[in-house]
């Protein structure tokens, strides 16, 4: 599983525990998304969790060039 490339929120691992006290292994992860942001001056794929997402720590970049993009459609 992945892991936010900001935060370094990763999977947790637990105990679901019953009724009767019998324990069994379960995993939570984190909602991670697959993305591009901008790292340094570089636009790069990463793994960032919804947290950081909206709270701003990750910077989008910018559409390269919007005249190629309406004379496309």
């Amino acid at each position: 599983m992945a892991k936010c490339f900001y935060c370094s929120k990763q999977q947790v691992t637990g105990n679901k525990v019953s009724h009767s006290n019998i324990k069994t292994k379960t995993k939570n992860n984190p909602n991670v998304q697959h993305l591009k942001a901008l790292v340094g001056k570089k636009v790069q794929r990463v793994w960032a969790c919804t947290r950081c997402i909206r709270s701003g720590k990750v910077v989008r970049p910018l559409v390269r060039n919007l005249q190629e993009l309406r004379a496309s459609v």
